[in-house]
């Protein structure tokens, strides 16, 4: 059974650990079919229910998936492994082009926000019991989504837009679920969602979005929520337009009960206009993060959804942190009501390097995606070998396989930093790395 590894245990505890053991030696390899519960429960000696409890809490770990009518396997990565640890690792010269900054030069200055909210803050100090949303940042922000067709709701604030979605799945699923997330698509999801138990099922994106047809069908395989990007996605730069906005929320209307989770992370550095599926179906939420437009420490995100969402999270978030600070609420509200960042200025701003590289590629020939955001991508044969020769050429990009489960492969190059002095080098090196080994030996 399984090679030479065979799986002990008279208990649900220990054949879990057997496993485990199994995975970390490395006998029981990434995508190794595990043995059907009843079948295992027998070569065991023990009750089928005593398997199913063993291989549930392997699932809740991380360590295994379950596909349906395909079994129980391996994870193909270790839950233990964060996707961004994946590449080789930059020397102190490169140019860095992987780690997704925003520019620090388009980042407003914090000093008279900090002041400004430690001013409010020491006029009224915040105790326990108070509102743990602060009132004017609400009142900005129910008017800022309400602008952008965001139907009226409820509104937590938590600690960015991961938080966010993380606390608003754990509120409605339950390990074993399945959820419809982007692919490729941001990475941290991509691990959050195996490290609460849940199974990722892949939807594949273009420049408009997630394709409704293949939203359709993983919510017929059985995907009970689906967590979507509205625009600026992480790694391809789509953005839902309005046509396709349609097409997916009808996909939604025809199962209410499925869990819409956006992540709308490019607020304040696009200037396309958003496109909501918010209320197409029973329980949604969404997330409107301020890390790429006031920096990554500003860790709030407004999270505006149904009552019932909104209620779960708030109240498992009083059993937890109770609130995100005051303080930084302060600051936000502030940024939003002195108008420090223009959005169309920022978002142009990305944009002329966006597209600069994208022409520049297309004139040498190269198919690169990015319609929003800091990002582009570039589809590649070989992503490791092509993030070793940008490396020897000064350039550090992430290989696409941090945000990838069944795409092909890319690269995902943030052009956040890039000066115009910078466009056709990193063209020609793209250019040169893109290629397959065989052309780059005939040329």
């Amino acid at each position: 059974m399984l090679g030479e590894y065979r799986i002990e245990g008279s208990r649900a505890a220990e054949i879990a650990a057997s496993v485990e053991r199994g995975v970390g030696e490395g006998t029981l390899p990434p995508g190794h079919v595990l043995p059907p519960v009843r079948e295992l429960a027998g070569e065991l000696g023990v009750n089928p229910n005593t398997v199913a409890a063993a291989y549930r809490t392997l699932r809740e770990r991380g360590v295994i998936e379950t596909a349906g009518r395909r079994g129980s396997r391996v994870r193909s990565r270790p839950a233990s492994t964060p996707r961004e640890s994946l590449g080789l690792e930059a020397p102190a010269d490169a140019r860095d082009l992987a780690t997704g900054n925003p520019d620090p030069a388009l980042l407003p200055p914090l000093g008279a926000a900090l002041a400004a909210a430690a001013e409010r803050v020491g006029r009224r100090p915040v105790l326990y019991g108070a509102p743990a949303v602060e009132p004017g940042l609400a009142e900005l922000a129910r008017a800022s989504l309400a602008a952008d067709g965001v139907p009226a709701g409820d509104l937590a604030v938590t600690s960015g837009a991961l938080d966010a979605i993380e606390r608003v799945l754990d509120a409605h699923l339950r390990p074993g679920d399945s959820v419809a997330v982007e692919d490729p698509g941001w990475s941290s999801l991509l691990d959050l969602v195996p490290a609460l138990g849940l199974r990722p099922v892949p939807v594949a994106v273009d420049d408009e979005g997630p394709l409704a047809g293949e939203l359709e069908r993983a919510l017929r395989e059985g995907a009970r929520a689906a967590v979507l990007t509205c625009r600026a996605q992480n790694p391809t730069g789509a953005a839902v337009s309005a046509a396709r906005a349609r097409e997916l929320r009808a996909v939604l209307a025809a199962r209410p009960r499925t869990l819409l989770v956006e992540d709308d992370h490019g607020h304040g550095i696009v200037d396309l206009p958003l496109h909501p599926l918010a209320g197409a179906t029973e329980h949604w939420a969404l997330a409107r993060s301020t890390a790429k437009a006031y920096g990554p420490d500003i860790r709030l995100a407004l999270l505006a959804g149904d009552r019932l969402t909104v209620d779960r999270v708030r109240g498992r978030q009083r059993l937890g942190p109770g609130w995100v600070s005051h303080l930084l609420q302060h600051a936000v509200a502030h940024l939003w009501e002195s108008g420090t960042v223009v959005p169309g200025r920022v978002a142009r701003a990305y944009g002329r390097r966006r597209e600069a590289l994208l022409g520049a590629l297309a004139e040498r020939g190269v198919e690169g995606r990015g319609r929003s955001g800091m990002n582009v991508w570039l589809p590649v044969p070989d992503e490791t070998g092509a993030v070793a020769r940008l490396l020897h050429q000064g350039w550090a990009v992430a290989p696409g396989a941090r945000y990838r489960l069944a795409s092909p492969p890319g690269l995902r190059v943030t052009v956040s930093t890039l000066g115009p002095a910078d466009t056709a080098p990193l063209a020609d090196a793209l250019t040169a790395a893109a290629r397959p080994a065989r052309a780059r030996r005939d040329g």
